[in-house]
């Protein structure tokens, strides 16, 4: 697996992590919150030499979806999303775009579900469903490559906002601890904004209520 990360800004002072991932064997390729900067986007998905399979989206937020539609027009790709977020790719006021910028609606290709596989060639990522940041937020567990694309749900040494449309302070904190924590320790967390992490280092904060150490 070839894995590439931009980070994109998107005017809310806090840029997002989109995240490329490419299958040498088949070519395939699948591109996790495009939030904008499309054409450099493009750019890479060409130097890599594969064809877009799937653009995933891990929620229906504003800053994790501008990029969507013309990203698509120019790669193609099927859009996926968590059917509880699906609704809120086209309601402004669930995707909050026009806090953001400006209001876009869109529809996903296929509707997902909790525990429903997602394949580019033989890498499989497992649909994770962690509701909290919004109803519908998911993550992506790849077994073979020791790796979790956490959304807004996980973050290093702390989670997404609780404070928003759908969300659920309650639903969060069971989605982290009954369902990432769960996880292997090694696994390297890749969230939707910031840095990088592993599921060992964020174990204390939520199982044994110790601050973050830095």
């Amino acid at each position: 697996m070839i894995l590439k990360e931009l980070k994109i800004d998107t005017w809310i002072g806090d840029p997002t992590n989109c995240y490329i991932i490419f299958d040498k064997e088949s070519k395939e390729l699948m591109v996790i919150d495009p939030a904008g900067d499309v054409e450099n986007i493009e750019k890479i998905i060409n130097i890599l030499g594969g064809h877009l399979k799937y653009i995933y989206l891990t929620h229906c937020h504003g800053d994790h979806i501008f990029g969507v539609l013309e990203l698509k027009k120019r790669c193609g790709g099927k859009i996926l999303i968590h059917r509880e977020d699906a609704e809120g790719l086209n309601n402004a006021s669930i995707n909050l775009t026009p806090y953001i910028r400006e209001e876009i609606e869109l529809e996903a290709d296929s509707r997902i579900d909790d525990n429903d596989l997602i394949h580019l060639g033989d890498l499989e990522f497992k649909v994770i469903h962690t509701p909290g940041h919004t109803k519908g937020g998911s993550c992506l567990y790849c077994k073979k490559e020791n790796c979790l694309f956490s959304g807004d749900t996980l973050f290093r040494g702390t989670w997404g906002r609780t404070d928003l449309p759908t969300s659920s302070l309650e639903d969060i904190m069971n989605s982290i601890t009954k369902k990432l924590m769960t996880l292997p320790d090694e696994t390297i967390v890749y969230p939707g904004h910031g840095l990088s992490t592993r599921i060992k280092d964020e174990k204390p904060i939520y199982l044994e209520l110790k601050p973050k150490l830095i």
